[in-house]
């Protein structure tokens, strides 16, 4: 056990991949907005200042949102700069900023209403009709095979639900399945960035190449398909967006859902397959599924968190923030803060307030996704539950009890499991 955290580099180094969480309790004892020693980041650890920069978003920009301090913002801020001004004048060289997560109002406004047009509730209720034949389908092929539940389940799932969800054509489904299945050995590589190493390596380009030719083909031909309702969706205002405003919304949708559900079911199949007591208390009444959800979420956020720029200088909580700072807000160390959640290191399925965790986030830039991620991670472990009647770790591949070997995406942005194999009895099997 580390007991000095301060020489480890929370960003760069390895030391705090598998296990991070003793190393939040510290910044947050510490004090729960305290700057990290080596890139100059003001950690937000503290549940109650996570949600008060997560909720202001005159005081902090997300232009940065999912790179933080690399490359960070260009150019200094200063009380005496226009900093609207200056971040609008440079948003265009900070990676991704054609993505929702980094999108400040009015322009994220516009974008996230036209993405609420597309998720409705009619369309997220069709939806999960799909998800239990996905589910069944999916678990007919691994039930059989069995290998890395990450890949040969969860991954194809999600990602079969998401392309349902979006209207991909089934024609093509397969198609996509197979470009952005990701190598898990490769996984997180490039987390952060959007230095494409080539197609296979940049799923936002083919992405946005499918999604292009799918909405100006149902603007010229209509028809009667969620495609079409994507490429008719219009702002609040009326006004149609460009082409690209809408690929880009629905590419957004596409990786950004998918791959922090896999990291979700990463987390809850590994604890249920290592916790007989919790596995039989779920067997006995699955409506406790939803609330375990919950409780997962706040144990293991798939997302560690999300980056800030301070706009002005202000106090969170009792810290000064310069103008110009670049926070990160912790969802990981958040979802464990003692002042929020009693014996918070405890995974209790039955937590009463489990769902007050900050996993999606909050305020404006909260998760659009988050009620498909919730149905996804019920119906796959619900489904999973029901055509099993044990589930356990492979030790072949993971080591003994007492000797776990698993391995974690190594970046500073998202957590879960790259590979998870487990050993299974089934009443098909006899």
């Amino acid at each position: 056990m580390v007991n000095n955290f301060q020489d480890l580099d929370f960003f760069l180094g390895q030391e705090l991949v598998a296990d991070p969480y003793p190393y939040f309790d510290s910044l947050r004892e510490q004090c729960p907005v305290t700057r990290e020693n080596h890139h100059n980041v003001m950690m937000v650890t503290g549940y109650d200042e996570a949600l008060e920069v997560y909720n202001d978003v005159d005081r902090f920009s997300s232009c940065i949102a999912v790179t933080g301090p690399f490359p960070g913002f260009p150019v200094p801020l200063d009380e005496d700069s226009d900093v609207d001004a200056v971040i609008a004048e440079h948003r265009d060289s900070l990676p991704m900023s054609d993505q929702l997560p980094t999108l400040d109002p009015p322009t994220h406004t516009d974008h996230r209403a036209l993405l609420m047009r597309l998720i409705t509730p009619k369309r997220l209720k069709e939806n999960e009709e799909a998800m239990w034949s996905i589910a069944d389908r999916m678990l007919d092929h691994y039930l059989v095979t069995g290998g890395d539940c990450m890949r040969e389940f969860a991954g194809p799932f999600t990602l079969y639900v998401i392309a349902d969800l979006l209207g991909v054509p089934k024609d093509d489904q397969d198609e996509f399945l197979h470009t952005l299945q990701r190598d898990p050995h490769r996984e997180g590589a490039s987390v952060g960035s959007t230095e494409g190493e080539g197609m296979s390596h940049n799923p936002i380009e083919f992405l946005y190449s499918k999604f292009s030719a799918y909405i100006e083909d149902r603007r010229r031909n209509p028809r009667n398909d969620v495609l079409t309702s994507l490429a008719t969706a219009t702002f609040p205002d009326g006004s149609q967006p460009e082409v690209l405003d809408v690929v880009r919304v629905a590419a957004n949708v596409f990786s950004a859902g998918q791959e922090t559900t896999v990291r979700l079911l990463s987390s809850a199949l590994k604890l249920i397959a290592e916790r007989p007591d919790i596995q039989e208390y779920l067997r006995a009444d699955k409506s406790r599924i939803q609330n375990f959800i919950e409780e997962s979420l706040r144990m293991e956020s798939p997302v560690k968190g999300d980056f800030r720029l301070a706009k002005t200088t202000s106090t969170v909580g009792e810290t000064e923030v310069p103008v110009g700072t670049v926070l990160m807000v912790v969802n990981g160390a958040a979802n464990r803060d003692p002042r929020r959640f009693d014996d918070p290191t405890t995974f209790d399925p039955a937590r009463s307030n489990a769902r007050q965790h900050i996993a999606f986030g909050r305020g404006a830039h909260t998760c659009p996704g988050a009620p498909l991620a919730r149905a996804e991670a019920r119906i796959a472990i619900e489904r999973l539950l029901d055509r099993t009647t044990d589930l356990r770790i492979d030790e072949t591949v993971h080591g003994p009890a007492n000797d776990r070997r698993y391995h974690y995406l190594p970046t500073f942005i998202l957590r879960g499991l790259t590979s998870l194999h487990l050993e299974f009895d089934t009443e098909e099997a006899r």
